[in-house]
C-alpha cells in the first residue's frame, strides 16, 4: 500500500516519528489502534464509580482558593454544585484561572473521580454548557513531537482517500458465522466511533481476526512439520506395556492413563511426536515417563532423558533404574561427574546400544554421545534449556518422538499461544492419599512463632526450607537476603540443628555439595534465593518458609511451595509478608485458598500480564494490536479450533476466498513457497 508520505503535512521528519510506532504505509496508519477514547458524554454522580473518568457540568457554588508551592506548582480549589452534590473541583498548575471563575457561573469539567472525598480532579475545563463537537474521541500512542491532533487528522485523511480500497480479509462464512461487521466498516467505528457500544462490536472483529491469523500460522507450522519430517512408527508391544503398568506399586490416576494414552498413539503415528506434557509439583509425570520409555525399549529402541541438573539427573536415574530392574532394563546416568574410563565405557555400550536408556543433564547432547537407536526423547522442565540445545537431542537419532515435560502449571491461554505447534497434554489430578500442603499468611511481627514452629518440626526430624528474595544485602530494596538469614537462622539454632546456604552465585559443584548434603539430612536448614525451585526431591522436607513473599510471582511461589508435601509427612509453607499493594494482598490470598496450580496460574495470568508471566526476555508471547489473551481468551480458543479446521481442510488451501489468508501465511514465511496436500 501507499506510504504516509502521500498525505498532505506529512514530511521525511513525521514519517520518519510515524516509522518509530511502525507507522510506514497507509495501511499501518489504517491499523494504528486507539488504546483507549475520551468519553465526554455528561454523567449523572449516582451512576459513576470511584477512579472513573468522567465529564459533569455544574455552577461554581464558592470563590476559588489557590495554593502556591515554588513558582510553577499550585492547587486550586474550588466548589460546584452538580445537580445534588457539592463537589470540590481540584485544578493543579493553572493559576490563571482564579480570576476567570465567577459564582453562579456553569462549568464542565473533566478529570478523575474521587467518591470518598466526593472530589474530581481536574484535567480539562470549558466555561458554559458542554459544547465539544466529539463527545466520544480516539487517544493513540504517540511518539516525539506527535500530537494528538495531527494524529486524528492524519487518520481521517487517509480513511477519506484509501478507505473504499480497503478489502476484507476474513472469508465470507466465518464473517457470517460470528456476525462481525466488514473491515471496512469496523475500521471506521475504531477510529470515528458515535458510542462505546460501537467499539465494542468493532473490536470483536479485530480480536478474532488477529488470534486467527496468529491460530492459522501456528496451525499450518504444525502441519507442515508433521507431514515433512515423518516420525518413526512404534510398534510397541502392548502386552508387555499393560504388564509393566500392571506391576507398579501403586494404580495410575485417571490423568495419568489419559495422558499414557494420548502418548502412545503418537508413537504409534507415521508423525514425529512433538508434545508437552504439563502437570503440578507431584501429579506423577515421572511415571509417565517411565511407561512411554519402556513402550519405545519394547520396539527395540533406546530412551533418552535430560534434565537441568546433576542433582535432579541422579535422582531421575535412581527412581527410574528401580522401576526398570524388575524387566531387565538396562537404564544409565551420564554427567559431567562420569569421567575417564567409566565415561569412556559408558559411551561405546551406548553406541553398541547394551544401554537402554540414558538419563543425564545437557552432557547428553555433547558431539561424542551417539545412540545406537534412539526412539524417545524426554527433556524435563523444558523451559530450564535452550531452543538450540533441545534441538540438538532431538537430532540424535534418527526422527525421534519427543516429548517435553514441565512442572510449571501454564494456562491454558498461554500454552495455546506459546506452544501452540506442539501437542498439549495435562495431568490435572493428584495422585490419591497425598496430603494438601497446608499454607499461612504470616506478618513479619510474628518471625518468633515462625522459628518456634520450625524448631518443632526440626525436633521430630523433619528438614525445612527458608527462601529469600536477595542474595546479600541491597541499598535499594528493604528485602532479606540469604546471607543475613542465613547468618542469624545459624546463630538462634547454634549447638541444635545445622543450617545450610545456597545460592546463584557458588560454583556448580558447592551447590551439588550443599544439595547432596540436605538431601542426606546433614543439614536441617536449607537458607536459599530460587535456585531451589525446580527439580529437588527431598521428601523429609516438611516446611517452606517464603521471607518478603510478596516480592515473588504466583507461579513461583507456588513452584517453591512444591518442594515440601513430597513424604508422608503433613507439610508446611509459611508466607513471611507485608505487602503494601492490593495485588500483593491478593497473591498471599490465592495461596492460602488454593493447592492447584492450574487455578493459581490462570490468576497470576490476569494479575501480571502475559508479558510477565514467564518473564521480559521469554520470546514466544505475540504482540496483539488489539485482542489481549487474558481477556479474550474465549475467541482465542474458537480461534485455534478454527484454524485446526481449516488447515486440514482441502478448501483452505484451494478455495478462492481463502486467498487473502494464504497470502498472510507466504508473507509470514510459513509456507516457504510449498503447496500442501
Amino acid at each position: 500500500m501507499q506510504s504516509v508520505k502521500v498525505l498532505k503535512g506529512i514530511g521525511d521528519e513525521t514519517a520518519d516519528l510515524l516509522a518509530g510506532l511502525n507507522i510506514v504505509t497507509i495501511k499501518d496508519l489504517l491499523e494504528h489502534f486507539p488504546f483507549r477514547y475520551e468519553d465526554y458524554r455528561l454523567r449523572d454522580l449516582a451512576d459513576v464509580k470511584h477512579d472513573e473518568r468522567i465529564t459533569v457540568e455544574g455552577k461554581v457554588h464558592s470563590e476559588p482558593s489557590l495554593a502556591r508551592f515554588g513558582k510553577k506548582r499550585s492547587r486550586m480549589t474550588v466548589r460546584l454544585l452538580i445537580g445534588r452534590y457539592l463537589v470540590q473541583a481540584i485544578i493543579f498548575n493553572q493559576p490563571y484561572l482564579k480570576n476567570k471563575i465567577t459564582i453562579n457561573e456553569t462549568v464542565t469539567v473533566t478529570g478523575k473521580w474521587d467518591q470518598h472525598r466526593m472530589a474530581i480532579t481536574v484535567s480539562e475545563m470549558h466555561f458554559g454548557e458542554n459544547r465539544r463537537g466529539k463527545l466520544f474521541e480516539p487517544v493513540y500512542a504517540l511518539k516525539g513531537s506527535l500530537t494528538m491532533r495531527n494524529m486524528r487528522k492524519y487518520i481521517a485523511q487517509a480513511f477519506a482517500m484509501y478507505g473504499d480500497d480497503i478489502e476484507e480479509t476474513l472469508p465470507d462464512g466465518l464473517v457470517r458465522k460470528y456476525r462481525l461487521p466488514n473491515r471496512r466498516e469496523a475500521l471506521e467505528t475504531m477510529h470515528f466511533p458515535e458510542i462505546p457500544e460501537d467499539v465494542q462490536k468493532a473490536r470483536r472483529r479485530f480480536v478474532y481476526e488477529e488470534f486467527l491469523s496468529f491460530q492459522l500460522k501456528m496451525q499450518a507450522l504444525r502441519k507442515i512439520e508433521r507431514e515433512q519430517t515423518p516420525g518413526i512408527v512404534q510398534k510397541y508391544d502392548l502386552d508387555k506395556v499393560k504388564e509393566f503398568i500392571d506391576r507398579l506399586p501403586f494404580p495410575l490416576t485417571g490423568a495419568q492413563k489419559r495422558v499414557v494414552n494420548e502418548i502412545l498413539t503418537d508413537m504409534k503415528s507415521p508423525y514425529r511426536m512433538n508434545r508437552l506434557l504439563q502437570g503440578d509439583v507431584g501429579s506423577g509425570k515421572t511415571v509417565v515417563a517411565a511407561i512411554c520409555l519402556y513402550a519405545s525399549v519394547t520396539t527395540g529402541r533406546q530412551g533418552a532423558l535430560m534434565v537441568p541438573t546433576e542433582i535432579l539427573a541422579e535422582q531421575h536415574a535412581a527412581s527410574l533404574k528401580e522401576i526398570f530392574d524388575p524387566f531387565h532394563v538396562r537404564c544409565a546416568l551420564l554427567t559431567s561427574s562420569v569421567k575417564g574410563k567409566a565415561r569412556k565405557e559408558l559411551l561405546a555400550e551406548l553406541a553398541e546400544g547394551k544401554i537402554d536408556i540414558l538419563v543425564g543433564t545437557h552432557a547428553l547432547i555433547q558431539e561424542e554421545v551417539s545412540f545406537a537407536r534412539l526412539g524417545f526423547v524426554i527433556t524435563d522442565e523444558q523451559h530450564r534449556f535452550g531452543v538450540e540445545q533441545r534441538r540438538i537431542l532431538r537430532e540424535k537419532g534418527e526422527k525421534p518422538d519427543v516429548l517435553f515435560m514441565t512442572a510449571t502449571p501454564i494456562p491454558r491461554t498461554l500454552a495455546i499461544t506459546v506452544f501452540g505447534e506442539m501437542d498439549v497434554s495435562v495431568i490435572d489430578e493428584m495422585p490419591a492419599g497425598r496430603k494438601t500442603i497446608e499454607t499461612y499468611w504470616a506478618r513479619e511481627d510474628m518471625l518468633e512463632r515462625v522459628l518456634g514452629f520450625i524448631e518443632k518440626e526440626l525436633h521430630k526430624g523433619r528438614q525445612a526450607y527458608v527462601i529469600c528474595p536477595l542474595i546479600e544485602e541491597s541499598d535499594k530494596l528493604d528485602v532479606q537476603n540469604a546471607i543475613d538469614v542465613h547468618s542469624s537462622l545459624t546463630f538462634y539454632f547454634q549447638n541444635r540443628f545445622k543450617v545450610g546456604l545456597m545460592h546463584g552465585r557458588l560454583p556448580s559443584a558447592e551447590k551439588e555439595e550443599v544439595m547432596r548434603s540436605f538431601a542426606e539430612n546433614q543439614i536441617q536448614i536449607l537458607v536459599s534465593t530460587t535456585v531451589v525451585e525446580v527439580g529437588v526431591n527431598v521428601p523429609n522436607a516438611t516446611v517452606m518458609v517464603i521471607y518478603d513473599a510478596e516480592r515473588f510471582g504466583l507461579a513461583q511461589l507456588h513452584q517453591l511451595r512444591g518442594r515440601v508435601g513430597r513424604g508422608s509427612d503433613q507439610s508446611y509453607c509459611i508466607l513471611l509478608a507485608e505487602p503494601k499493594s492490593e495485588i500483593g494482598k491478593e497473591r498471599m490470598k490465592i495461596m492460602t485458598e488454593t493447592n492447584d496450580g492450574f487455578v493459581v496460574s490462570e490468576k497470576d495470568l490476569e494479575l501480571r500480564g502475559p508479558g510477565d508471566f514467564f518473564g521480559k526476555k521469554q520470546s514466544g508471547v505475540p504482540e496483539f494490536k488489539v485482542a489481549d489473551m487474558v481477556h479474550d481468551y474465549r475467541a482465542l480458543e474458537t480461534a485455534r479450533d478454527d484454524a485446526a479446521k481449516l488447515v486440514q481442510s482441502r478448501a483452505f488451501w484451494e478455495a478462492p476466498e481463502y486467498g487473502r489468508l494464504r497470502t498472510e501465511l507466504e508473507e509470514a514465511g510459513v509456507l516457504k513457497g510449498e503447496k500442501l496436500d
